[in-house]
């Protein structure tokens, strides 16, 4: 589940924070960094809880309109197609869901009023009322409702995002990814797989976990080296006037690109790039695309810029 893109951020943010301590150590940064992997993995499952608990939000509000004093006919003949969302009721049972949320002790108990603001926008949406009002519905339309309320409801709400973040410091920034995960997840469930449906790993194979911490190390114990870099490379600006955070990005792109010769220049420019923009200033991208591209052509110049063409780009080509 969590990909490079995500690793290369979380990865940029640590090391931000680790050079505005006082108190440096390797060992320590890398712990750090796997525990910030593990609290976005602990998010994924949250966020899934989520569907559940609106869920059963739904439910408890007929159960309450039925049992009014004096019910209306709508009242005791409701349309419950939200609430018996085949989808739901499978995730509801899923064992692993379950199992994690009892061990990490996640839950949306002390947040009704986020369940019933989510539910709301749910309700008032144009793709609930087509869903509710379709003849019949079948398993993909179950998830494809779910897939919807993710993208434009759960996504979009800034009371959600702002009680995300006050949850816990980790999982600022990262509810637009793990969305996208959950989306994932969404449309790879398989009635016939039951409660035993697979939900996603933490790391999608040993290697992104490799890379994750070679990557830290690299920065950290090449520092200087690639601050020289960086400063022979922005000769008209003193180091102390670039934004900190597109120095950070830099050292890390470099070390990237310096000993990771499986990965393309190209990927490894364009991610940070992108980091920058999400997360530096307006001109940022741009900058460090220029600083970086002079330093690539004078690594090249010097061979020492090795990269590996793997069997599969020639196959490609």
């Amino acid at each position: 589940m969590i990909n490079r893109v995500l690793l290369r951020i979380k990865i940029v943010q640590i090391l931000y924070s680790y050079y505005k301590s006082d108190s440096k150590s390797l060992p320590v940064a890398e712990k750090e960094l796997f525990h910030s992997i593990e609290k976005t993995y602990d998010l994924y499952f949250h966020l899934l809880q989520l569907s559940v608990e609106i869920t059963k939000y739904a439910a408890s509000l007929i159960k309450t309109k039925r049992n009014r004093l004096l019910p209306t006919a709508e009242d005791l003949h409701p349309n419950t197609r939200f609430i018996e969302n085949s989808l739901i009721a499978q995730l509801s049972k899923n064992e692993r869901l379950n199992i994690y949320l009892t061990e990490h002790k996640l839950s949306w108990v002390n947040d009704t009023d986020i369940i019933k603001e989510l539910f709301d926008e749910v309700v008032a949406s144009d793709f609930y009322c087509d869903y509710m009002n379709e003849t019949s519905v079948d398993y993909t339309a179950d998830k494809d409702i779910w897939r919807k309320i993710y993208k434009k409801v759960i996504l979009q709400n800034e009371d959600l995002d702002d009680s995300i973040q006050d949850q816990n410091i980790y999982w600022t920034d990262d509810i637009e990814m793990v969305v996208s995960f959950i989306i994932k997840t969404i449309k790879r469930f398989d009635p016939e797989k039951g409660r035993e449906q697979e939900l996603l790993p933490m790391f999608k194979d040993q290697e992104d976990a490799e890379f994750a911490s070679k990557l830290l190390r690299s920065v950290l114990t090449k520092g200087d080296l690639l601050r020289e870099m960086i400063d022979k490379n922005t000769k008209n600006w003193e180091l102390d006037r670039i934004a900190f955070m597109d120095i950070v990005i830099m050292e890390v792109a470099l070390a990237e690109l310096m000993d990771f010769p499986t990965i393309p220049v190209n990927v490894t420019l364009n991610e940070y790039i992108e980091i920058a923009k999400a997360y530096s200033t307006d001109k940022s991208g741009t900058f460090i695309n220029g600083v970086l591209d002079n330093i690539v052509g004078q690594l090249k110049k010097e061979n020492k810029l090795i990269k590996v063409v793997m069997f599969t780009d020639i196959k490609k080509k």
